[in-house]
Protein backbone atom coordinates (compact mmCIF):
# COMPACT_ATOMS: atom_id res chain seq x y z
CA UNK A 1 0.00 0.00 0.00
CA UNK A 2 2.82 2.41 0.84
CA UNK A 3 5.01 1.88 -1.87
CA UNK A 4 1.31 2.39 -4.29
CA UNK A 5 0.90 6.04 -2.27
CA UNK A 6 4.58 6.52 -3.00
CA UNK A 7 4.11 5.65 -6.61
CA UNK A 8 0.79 7.85 -6.90
CA UNK A 9 3.19 11.00 -5.11
CA UNK A 10 5.69 10.63 -7.52
CA UNK A 11 3.34 10.62 -10.28
CA UNK A 12 1.51 13.77 -9.79
CA UNK A 13 4.75 15.49 -8.78
CA UNK A 14 6.21 14.09 -12.07
CA UNK A 15 3.20 15.54 -13.90
CA UNK A 16 3.24 19.09 -11.83
CA UNK A 17 6.45 19.38 -12.38
CA UNK A 18 6.42 18.89 -16.42
CA UNK A 19 3.10 20.89 -16.66
CA UNK A 20 5.70 23.91 -14.82
CA UNK A 21 8.29 23.42 -17.74
CA UNK A 22 5.49 23.39 -20.28
CA UNK A 23 4.23 26.42 -19.24
CA UNK A 24 7.25 28.46 -19.07
CA UNK A 25 8.53 27.35 -22.46
CA UNK A 26 5.46 28.52 -24.07
CA UNK A 27 5.66 31.67 -22.33
CA UNK A 28 9.52 31.78 -23.88
CA UNK A 29 7.61 31.40 -27.04
CA UNK A 30 5.23 33.95 -26.67
CA UNK A 31 7.93 36.53 -25.31
CA UNK A 32 9.67 35.60 -28.91
CA UNK A 33 7.09 36.40 -30.79
CA UNK A 34 6.69 39.84 -29.10
CA UNK A 35 10.31 40.46 -29.68
CA UNK A 36 9.95 38.96 -33.47
CA UNK A 37 6.68 41.70 -33.52
CA UNK A 38 9.37 44.70 -32.57
CA UNK A 39 11.57 43.34 -34.73
CA UNK A 40 9.03 43.22 -37.87
CA UNK A 41 8.18 46.80 -36.70
CA UNK A 42 11.74 48.23 -36.66
CA UNK A 43 12.69 46.23 -39.97
CA UNK A 44 9.46 47.85 -41.36
CA UNK A 45 10.63 51.20 -40.49
CA UNK A 46 14.07 51.07 -42.20
CA UNK A 47 13.32 51.44 -46.05
CA UNK A 48 11.45 54.40 -45.25
CA UNK A 49 14.33 55.93 -43.46
CA UNK A 50 16.49 55.05 -46.03
CA UNK A 51 14.22 56.74 -48.91
CA UNK A 52 14.43 60.17 -46.91
CA UNK A 53 18.04 60.01 -45.96
CA UNK A 54 18.42 59.15 -49.79
CA UNK A 55 17.04 62.13 -50.76
CA UNK A 56 19.14 64.64 -48.55
CA UNK A 57 22.49 62.38 -48.64
CA UNK A 58 22.43 60.22 -51.77
CA UNK A 59 26.61 60.64 -52.47
CA UNK A 60 26.60 58.75 -49.06
CA UNK A 61 25.68 55.41 -50.37
CA UNK A 62 28.43 53.38 -48.11
CA UNK A 63 26.08 54.22 -45.22
CA UNK A 64 23.02 53.84 -46.97
CA UNK A 65 23.92 50.64 -48.11
CA UNK A 66 25.27 49.52 -44.74
CA UNK A 67 21.58 49.64 -43.14
CA UNK A 68 20.10 47.82 -45.90
CA UNK A 69 22.72 45.30 -45.91
CA UNK A 70 22.13 44.97 -42.43
CA UNK A 71 18.35 45.04 -41.97
CA UNK A 72 18.13 41.75 -44.89
CA UNK A 73 20.68 39.66 -42.21
CA UNK A 74 18.66 40.67 -39.69
CA UNK A 75 15.55 39.40 -41.03
CA UNK A 76 17.08 36.34 -41.90
CA UNK A 77 18.95 35.47 -38.82
CA UNK A 78 16.73 32.64 -36.80
CA UNK A 79 17.12 32.10 -32.75
CA UNK A 80 17.73 34.40 -30.27
CA UNK A 81 21.70 33.92 -30.46
CA UNK A 82 22.16 34.92 -34.47
CA UNK A 83 19.03 37.33 -34.09
CA UNK A 84 20.94 39.26 -31.24
CA UNK A 85 23.93 39.28 -32.88
CA UNK A 86 22.92 40.67 -36.16
CA UNK A 87 20.17 43.12 -34.48
CA UNK A 88 23.19 44.83 -32.69
CA UNK A 89 25.07 45.02 -35.82
CA UNK A 90 21.73 46.53 -37.34
CA UNK A 91 21.87 48.89 -34.57
CA UNK A 92 25.28 50.30 -35.03
CA UNK A 93 24.34 50.73 -38.91
CA UNK A 94 21.43 52.49 -37.60
CA UNK A 95 23.87 54.85 -35.25
CA UNK A 96 25.88 55.55 -38.31
CA UNK A 97 22.77 56.63 -40.49
CA UNK A 98 21.45 59.14 -37.83
CA UNK A 99 24.83 60.61 -36.90
CA UNK A 100 25.19 61.30 -40.44
CA UNK A 101 22.05 63.30 -40.47
CA UNK A 102 23.88 65.50 -38.47
CA UNK A 103 25.83 66.83 -41.26
CA UNK A 104 22.55 67.74 -43.22
CA UNK A 105 20.79 70.47 -41.59
CA UNK A 106 17.35 70.30 -43.61
CA UNK A 107 17.21 66.40 -43.23
CA UNK A 108 17.15 67.08 -39.46
CA UNK A 109 14.52 69.10 -39.57
CA UNK A 110 12.79 67.18 -42.19
CA UNK A 111 9.08 65.98 -40.68
CA UNK A 112 9.05 62.58 -42.04
CA UNK A 113 12.97 61.82 -40.37
CA UNK A 114 11.52 63.19 -37.42
CA UNK A 115 8.41 60.85 -37.66
CA UNK A 116 10.43 58.06 -38.61
CA UNK A 117 12.94 58.47 -35.60
CA UNK A 118 10.20 58.75 -33.16
CA UNK A 119 8.48 55.58 -34.93
CA UNK A 120 11.95 53.89 -34.46
CA UNK A 121 12.67 55.23 -30.88
CA UNK A 122 9.29 53.93 -29.74
CA UNK A 123 9.93 50.52 -31.49
CA UNK A 124 13.67 50.33 -29.53
CA UNK A 125 11.73 51.02 -25.77
CA UNK A 126 9.50 48.30 -27.21
CA UNK A 127 12.06 46.19 -28.17
CA UNK A 128 13.74 46.71 -24.67
CA UNK A 129 11.15 45.86 -22.62
CA UNK A 130 10.11 42.67 -24.48
CA UNK A 131 13.75 41.53 -24.93
CA UNK A 132 13.81 42.29 -20.55
CA UNK A 133 10.50 39.91 -20.39
CA UNK A 134 11.45 37.24 -22.83
CA UNK A 135 15.14 36.81 -20.86
CA UNK A 136 12.91 36.81 -17.53
CA UNK A 137 11.10 34.05 -18.67
CA UNK A 138 14.14 32.18 -20.64
CA UNK A 139 16.25 32.54 -17.21
CA UNK A 140 13.01 31.04 -15.12
CA UNK A 141 12.70 28.11 -17.84
CA UNK A 142 16.35 27.33 -17.55
CA UNK A 143 16.49 27.68 -13.79
CA UNK A 144 13.54 24.63 -13.87
CA UNK A 145 15.56 22.62 -16.50
CA UNK A 146 18.72 22.42 -14.58
CA UNK A 147 17.38 21.97 -11.08
CA UNK A 148 16.64 18.79 -9.38
CA UNK A 149 14.27 17.14 -9.49
CA UNK A 150 12.93 19.15 -12.13
CA UNK A 151 15.53 17.87 -14.45
CA UNK A 152 14.89 14.91 -14.33
CA UNK A 153 11.59 15.01 -15.93
CA UNK A 154 13.07 17.71 -18.52
CA UNK A 155 15.66 15.07 -19.45
CA UNK A 156 13.22 12.78 -20.09
CA UNK A 157 11.20 14.72 -21.55
CA UNK A 158 13.28 16.96 -23.82
CA UNK A 159 13.20 19.61 -22.13
CA UNK A 160 16.20 21.54 -23.19
CA UNK A 161 17.57 25.30 -21.87
CA UNK A 162 16.68 28.18 -24.19
CA UNK A 163 19.03 30.88 -25.20
CA UNK A 164 19.12 34.19 -24.13
CA UNK A 165 18.10 36.76 -26.44
CA UNK A 166 21.53 39.46 -25.71
CA UNK A 167 23.01 42.01 -28.00
CA UNK A 168 26.58 43.35 -27.17
CA UNK A 169 27.09 46.19 -24.01
CA UNK A 170 27.83 49.01 -26.17
CA UNK A 171 24.47 48.06 -28.38
CA UNK A 172 21.87 48.86 -25.24
CA UNK A 173 21.14 52.52 -25.70
CA UNK A 174 18.73 53.31 -27.92
CA UNK A 175 19.75 55.14 -31.08
CA UNK A 176 18.59 59.10 -31.62
CA UNK A 177 19.73 62.11 -33.10
CA UNK A 178 19.84 65.27 -30.73
CA UNK A 179 18.55 68.03 -33.07
CA UNK A 180 19.41 70.39 -30.20
CA UNK A 181 22.69 70.70 -31.68
CA UNK A 182 24.14 68.01 -29.46
CA UNK A 183 26.55 65.91 -31.48
CA UNK A 184 26.36 61.78 -32.88
CA UNK A 185 24.10 59.25 -31.33
CA UNK A 186 23.34 56.99 -28.77
CA UNK A 187 23.69 52.90 -29.12
CA UNK A 188 20.71 50.46 -30.15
Amino acid sequence: MWLGLILVLLAVAGVMIYNGLVNLRERGDAAWADIDVQLKRRHDLIPNLVEVVKGYAAHERDALESVVRARTEAREASGPEARGRVEAELSGSLRSLFALSESYPDLKANGNFLELQDALRQVEDDLSRARRYYNAVIRDYNTKVRSIPQNLVARASGFRPGEFFQIDESDRATPQVRLDGGGGSGGG
